[in-house]
């Protein structure tokens, strides 16, 4: 996705926590697109993970763990079977698939008219269709970094009813470093539907549902 013009223009830094839901966002977009190199394989294996008894802390470790032992070959062939196949992967990462049975569906028409009221447009590199869920992580790293009022809303309509089942489908499958990938992103999800809910009743955009 490209960002044409927000509600609230960036004037300051972002602070930790709203930087660090940018990067989580940014990971999960990247990944769902494409299978990790050996320099991001290589920066997931050193990161050092503070457990604190969360859920969201042992589901990173997971992952770092998983990250130290596989090869950008292997989850190459992995990300074509799990999320693209010859004629679909194992797990369909599109609103439309989950929100209504159906590809190019009821979710992906909604999702095009708030996307227009909130100034996107698709990337020119990518052919996928907007309700994507890299597309959606990839709105929702925009969003906190300008700091939109439209964050929550857009959340708890187009990414809070379907994006947790569908990682949670992900994590079930049998490449250990994307079952992994799957239940962080799960787990993320679910704090994010957490944090964001109360909030969603005060954006000032109206946004429509499916």
């Amino acid at each position: 996705m490209t960002q044409a013009s927000l509600d609230q223009p960036a004037s300051h830094e972002l602070n930790d926590t709203n930087a660090l839901r940018v990067e989580v966002y940014g990971l999960l977009a990247g990944l769902l697109r494409q299978a990790p190199d050996q320099a991001l394989l290589d920066w997931l294996a050193s990161l050092e993970i503070e457990q604190d008894g969360g859920v969201l802390a042992e589901r990173w470790a997971q992952l770092v763990a998983a990250a130290a032992k596989v090869s950008p070959d292997k989850l190459s062939r992995a990300h074509f079977r799990h999320l693209i196949g010859v004629v679909e992967g194992d797990v369909i990462p599109y609103a439309s698939w989950y929100r209504n049975g159906e590809l190019m569906d009821e979710a992906l028409v909604a999702l095009r008219r708030d996307l227009k009221l909130l100034g996107f447009e698709r990337a020119g590199h990518t052919h996928d269709p907007e309700d994507h869920l890299a597309a959606l992580c990839e709105v929702m790293a925009m969003l906190i970094e300008s700091r939109s009022f439209n964050e929550p809303r857009f959340f708890m309509t187009h990414i809070a009813p379907w994006a947790a089942n569908c990682l949670a489908d992900l994590g079930r499958v049998e490449t250990e470093f994307y079952a992994c990938f799957g239940r962080l992103g799960q787990a993320f999800i679910e704090s994010e539907q957490s944090r964001l809910e109360s909030e969603a009743g005060r954006d000032p955009v109206r946004i429509v549902e499916p």
